[in-house]
């Protein structure tokens, strides 16, 4: 069944700071988060199409994801197949690459709103029910995302899973982020808790290596300016759930961002440019106009012996969790 507009259901909470995000039900998508700057003005901090436009020919030709809870498995696999005991799952694929949980990921489907909070530290949880064979991967999948945004500004992001037969799984969030509230993000700072980077072949598909970043141009682990660069790389983190990921400063706005997860990874995805053919929520730049950090497991995991387990069994529970807390500075 073709999804209308009518189908779209956006949320809105907001915290005791009046910070306030929007969640779209179409993919469990981000899809605004404002934020106060060092001059106490309200700054989305989220690049997105305006929710009317996730339903249209153009945004699912241009796969890009925005904002969206991505699965069943986010990332690269490798001749879009993998085993299971014995059992080869073929999966969809384009140029032997399996893309985001394929042709209908997750990104695409309607999400259930289950249920809203209010103040102090609102959420929303949404849900969605994966059959068993849905783009030719096994078992019975119950997917669940919570949304908080904390009375300190944090968006804590966290997803969880079910399923009644052995599967793989790796969900992410596709939020595309511009602490100044649109333009470049060439001026942002970014900092990643990483000393090792996959690896990755002509086709980005992870070769098992992991190549270390000391002398790495995509090395940020002192911290530097973005620049006129291309990223689309996964980071392997060094550190743990207590500890920082990633730092992200825009001197502009004075607006920080720190990242925390329970993942082994996050991929940095600064494209060059995004579709000019959608109707954004902020003026985006015609280059680098914003960058994701997308807390994950690896690409490829589930051929490849050496990275870490992406199996979900019966009985078990996936569980990822991703934290983006905001401050200012300069005031």
């Amino acid at each position: 069944m073709k999804t209308q507009k009518e189908d779209l259901k956006t949320v809105a909470i907001v915290n005791n700071n009046g910070s306030e995000l929007q969640v779209l039900n179409y993919g469990a998508a981000v899809i605004s988060l404002k934020i106060k700057d060092k001059a106490g003005n309200k700054v989305n901090v989220v690049v997105s199409p305006r929710a009317e436009e996730f339903i249209t020919s153009a945004y699912k030709e241009h796969n890009k994801c925005f904002g969206a809870s991505v699965g069943r498995y986010a990332g690269r696999i490798s001749n879009g197949e993998f085993q299971l005991d014995n059992t080869t799952y073929k999966l969809n694929e384009t140029n032997n690459v399996h893309l985001h949980g394929g042709e209908n990921g997750f990104q695409y489907k309607i999400w259930k709103i289950e249920e809203e909070e209010v103040a102090p530290n609102p959420s929303v949880k949404l849900t969605y029910f994966s059959k068993d064979g849905e783009e030719y991967y096994p078992g019975n999948l119950q997917v669940e995302v919570k949304y908080t945004l904390t009375e300190n500004d944090e968006l804590l992001i966290e997803y969880s899973a079910k399923t009644d037969k052995k599967t793989v799984i790796n969900l992410t969030n596709h939020t595309y982020f511009n602490l100044n509230g649109g333009g470049s993000i060439s001026d942002h700072f970014l900092k990643i808790e990483a000393e090792k980077i996959l690896e990755v072949d002509k086709n980005l598909l992870p070769t098992g290596n992991l190549t270390k970043l000391k002398k790495h141009p995509k090395n940020f682990i002192e911290g530097k300016l973005i620049g006129n660069r291309s990223l689309d790389d996964t980071y392997v983190l060094k550190s743990d759930k207590d500890e920082v990921a990633a730092r992200l400063f825009a001197p502009l706005t004075g607006i920080k961002m720190e990242v925390k997860t329970n993942q082994k990874a996050l991929v940095a995805y600064a494209p060059e440019n995004l579709p000019e053919d959608l109707n954004y929520h902020t003026e985006i730049a015609e280059e680098y106009p914003s960058l994701c950090l997308e807390a994950q497991n690896f690409p490829d995991a589930p051929n490849f012996r050496n990275f870490p387990e992406a199996v979900l069994k019966p009985g078990d529970q996936y569980y990822n969790w991703i934290s983006y807390n905001f401050s200012v500075s300069g005031q």
